[in-house]
């Protein structure tokens, strides 16, 4: 122990420790009412279950209405309680003013919202008879929980639970996958069933308008279900209500199939295989991990089989390599027209089956695409930018899952994004509600083609938003839109490349206000979970990131085509090339 110095005083929302298990105390015999906030506060960050802890702080008809499940309010430099106290006119009692910066709201549903703002919410306290004598309890707490930022990326953890994409937001005969939709959970409060349940309920708002689930509506756990266990063979059963009773075997499998891709994105879960239950206890259907990979059409890459990148030649050549980021550092000419040269190209993109390329000219005016199977030569599109400025005119090039191919024309404030369904030579233009007057710098499509990120030039700042892609109802893919952008990274001002990195992460290379370029890891939600930050690089131009979090980032850098394995640190790969790519 120290044993001189100054006398610090220190903050509930400075731990960071992920280990740091946290223990509400309840409030002692005549506490002040000062001591009562503080101590509700400290227990709002505990790992209780129902908070118990905290509504002892709460008089007994508070306690009973107060719903912290309402959802949770998350301030950068809060909650903090004013110096000053005012006497209430009621009852004589105290109120308090909670004020703080808002970073996010996490709704209901357990989605993630940025919000900024400051934060500023009245708590009101009376003196209550207890069985020692009067005591200040709190009659008028906070809406739901507040918590400061740090705690909160202690207490909760990001999953991705999983819908199937509606057959309205896809091309009609095109199979219909999984689509990610990010939320919340307490990792220390029963992380699977709070994920099961989470699926039970549906979809967060912003995504639900492009996907379904296929649980008959009102499907819940069956009561009183409290907390669900896997067995010692890391099987799970999940007993359903009689809404589910209903459901045909394939409907179940479809069902099993959203449970199951939920818990394996909770890696802690250790489930591989789900059972679901009738009411009455019977089996409705049994799916493990492999029957649940046949149910879902291949729309990500899964692991592909090559890196890519544009040499010093302008030829796309790709080379292999694996979690080590050791092997296949030398790099060859794909087949086909693409690797030998005779049309230079800037960047390129790879089709997620590997066996179409996409590729921009040198000058940036043009777009080709052709087969990297076989030795046709290339098919000069339509699309033609007549930018000026090189800088301004085409945009790496990306393909969804579905085979479509998707640029953005950067051209002056007028650009454009735009679409080519399966690659084909003539492009329509999709509308991007919500640009304002910004322009689209770079375009990134997410492999369940629901879902796509734009780097948006808007002033003296580039910021990375995520929109929903929306067909027109009854599965015109003539007519498509990109609806209610948001923001992806809130608190950098300037970004200058990303990649998909999974069904809901994206690598993002940029630099907040006064700071230094840093590359870490955001989530499509606008939230940045801890231990997002990577390895230092210098001068990163472009990055590319495999659906497989077991492969290596890839970026260029002013040390040429580097990579980066798991675990490792950046290793060069080749001195002089461009625009590196992953499949997508």
């Amino acid at each position: 122990m120290p044993d001189s110095g100054d006398v610090t005083a220190v903050d509930a929302t400075q731990r960071t420790d992920a280990q740091v298990r946290v223990f509400g105390v309840p409030p002692r015999d005549g506490a002040r009412p000062e001591e009562i906030l503080d101590g509700f506060l400290e227990a709002l960050t505990s790992d209780d279950p129902q908070f118990s802890i905290a509504r002892e702080y709460l008089t007994e008809e508070a306690a009973e209405s107060w719903e912290p499940e309402r959802g949770t309010t998350v301030l950068r430099d809060g909650p903090n309680r004013g110096p000053e106290r005012a006497r209430s006119g009621r009852d004589g009692g105290f109120q308090y003013t909670l004020t703080g910066r808002m970073v996010a709201r996490v709704d209901q549903q357990r989605a993630y919202q940025p919000s900024e703002g400051a934060y500023s919410e009245p708590v009101h306290l009376v003196q209550v008879k207890g069985p020692d004598g009067m005591q200040w309890r709190i009659d008028a707490p906070p809406t739901g929980v507040v918590v400061g930022e740090s705690d909160f990326l202690r207490i909760y953890r990001p999953v991705n639970k999983y819908f199937w994409a509606t057959e309205a937001s896809q091309q009609p005969g095109r199979p219909v996958g999984l689509v990610a939709d990010p939320v919340y959970v307490r990792q220390r409060i029963d992380p699977v069933t709070e994920a099961v349940r989470s699926v039970l309920s549906g979809p967060s708002d912003w995504i639900a308008p492009v996907v379904d689930s296929v649980f008959p509506e009102g499907t819940r756990l069956q009561s009183p279900t409290k907390a669900l266990v896997p067995d010692d063979q890391n099987r799970l059963k999940v007993p359903l209500n009689k809404q589910a009773d209903r459901a045909g075997q394939a409907q179940c499998v479809k069902m099993a199939t959203q449970l199951l891709f939920t818990l394996r994105d909770l890696t802690s879960s250790g489930v591989d295989e789900v059972e679901l239950l009738r009411s009455n206890g019977s089996q409705l259907c049994v799916l493990d991990g492999n029957r649940a990979d046949s149910v879902v059409p291949a729309v990500t890459a899964g692991h592909p089989d090559y890196q890519y990148f544009v040499d010093d030649g302008h030829r796309l050549v790709r080379m292999t390599g694996g979690a080590d980021g050791e092997s296949g550092s030398s790099a060859e000419p794909v087949p086909g027209g693409f690797g030998v040269g005779e049309q230079g190209l800037r960047s390129a993109a790879v089709s997620r089956d590997e066996e179409r390329a996409a590729g921009v000219s040198l000058d940036g005016r043009s777009l080709f695409v052709g087969s990297l199977t076989s030795g046709d030569g290339l098919k000069k599109t339509e699309v033609r930018s007549k930018a000026k400025s090189e800088e301004e005119r085409l945009s790496v090039p990306s393909w969804d899952g579905r085979g479509d191919l998707w640029i953005a024309d950067r051209d002056g404030a007028r650009s454009r994004l735009l679409r080519l369904e399966q690659g084909a030579e003539q492009a329509q233009e999709v509308k991007v509600a919500g640009l304002g007057e910004g322009t689209i710098r770079a375009v990134r499509i997410s492999a369940d083609g629901v879902r796509v990120a734009l780097i948006v030039a808007e002033e003296d700042r580039t910021s990375l938003r995520i929109g929903r892609v929306e067909r027109q109802a009854g599965g015109d893919s003539s007519h498509v839109a990109v609806t209610e952008l948001r923001t992806a990274a809130p608190h950098m001002e300037e970004i200058t490349a990303m990649s998909w990195a999974g069904g809901s992460r994206l690598v993002v290379v940029g630099r907040e206000s006064g700071g230094v370029q840093q590359l870490r890891y955001v989530q499509s939600d606008g939230s940045t979970p801890s231990g997002g930050s990577l390895p230092a690089l210098t001068g990163v131009r472009e990055i590319t990131a495999s659906e497989d979090d077991r492969l290596p980032l890839v970026a260029r850098s002013d040390d040429g085509i580097v990579r980066l394995p798991p675990g490792g640190n950046w290793q060069t790969v080749v001195k002089e090339g461009a625009a590196p790519v992953y499949p997508g």
